[in-house]
């Protein structure tokens, strides 16, 4: 008897006809709409903001006239990224955001040894302190953090080169030498985001079990040992996914920070492709120009991002996809 029902189940099974995608689309739908009225802010957000805009890239292929519109303005092909790679200041800009670049990917692991340090802290309240104490710059604005620079680093009222000539040093023209550019937007920026970004770090860390640290301790390993051997291990998912984000932006230095930190005596230095882009585009009106100029940086980019998460996968368990 039961052989005879189950045989009945599979004839109606396959006399059923299957579930169409729209179907069990809609049933999704209707079971966790709450779920998706949550995420439509984010998903309206990136919508509006990031892939409505790509539509103006075609600009870079073409001589835009305003009065024309997109559609209206005659295609040029390639003729305005072969103008900058032509130009005279094309090595100058690639080599000064290469430079500043790679100078901030150099210190990536600084959040990571803070998050370390503070973790091993035996005292609560100071490590609530610490915490504190070097998060809370990044709440302070960019354009106060460059006043701040230019009001310490002044040659003749700054704190910095007051203290130069009380020890019989000849002031220092920081913010117009070239060579002092780069320290001080990278420092500054550290200054700025170390204690953000540890906090992430530290996020991580707390998921860390404790029988682990009892076992090592068990076998007789030290502070140091455990560190190498149970916490950069636990954290390492979140070390790979943070830096194949930070090598994704590798070509986007912060453009606001360099504009006003910016001035004709460093601009051998301080001069990157998001400035020449703002000067270009909206300065001067170039607008498809400055479209190729913009899109040939954001090409490196991905570029970047897929060589580094197909490492990070070839390499490791962990990626972004």
């Amino acid at each position: 008897m039961t052989t005879t029902r189950a045989a009945r189940d599979g004839e109606a099974a396959r006399g059923r006809a299957p579930i169409s995608r729209g179907r069990r689309l809609r049933r999704g739908l209707a079971s966790s709409w709450q779920l998706y009225l949550l995420a439509a802010p984010a998903l309206i957000f990136f919508l509006v903001f990031n892939y409505v805009p790509m539509y103006g890239v075609q600009i870079a292929f073409k001589d835009f006239i305003a009065n024309r519109g997109i559609t209206g303005s005659p295609w040029v092909g390639f003729e305005n990224f072969e103008r900058f790679f032509g130009s005279f200041y094309f090595w100058r800009l690639l080599k000064n955001t290469l430079a500043l670049s790679l100078y901030q990917l150099l210190l990536f692991p600084l959040p990571i040894v803070l998050a370390l340090a503070l973790n091993e802290l035996r005292s609560r309240l100071f490590k609530r302190f610490s915490q504190t104490l070097t998060y809370a710059p990044h709440f302070v604005s960019t354009v106060v953090v460059v006043g701040m620079l230019f009001a310490f680093l002044d040659p003749n009222t700054g704190l910095v080169n007051h203290v130069l000539g009380l020890v019989g040093l000849d002031a220092v023209q920081f913010m117009q030498e070239p060579g002092w550019f780069r320290h001080l937007y990278v420092w500054s920026g550290v200054w700025q985001s170390l204690g953000w970004g540890t906090i992430i770090y530290l996020a991580a860390l707390a998921g860390v079990n404790p029988e682990l640290h009892q076992a090592a301790q068990v076998d007789g390993a030290n502070r140091l040992q455990r560190i190498r051997h149970v916490n950069l291990p636990a954290i390492m998912p979140t070390i790979i996914i943070l830096f194949i984000l930070d090598f994704g932006s590798f070509m986007s230095v912060g453009f606001e920070k360099v504009l006003l930190m910016n001035n004709n005596l460093n601009a051998s230095t301080a001069d990157v492709i998001q400035t020449f882009v703002y000067e270009a585009g909206l300065l001067q009106g170039q607008y498809s120009y400055a479209a190729a100029v913009g899109l040939f940086d954001s090409v490196i980019n991905i570029a970047l991002l897929i060589t580094v998460n197909q490492l990070a996968r070839k390499y490791s368990e962990n990626s972004l996809w």
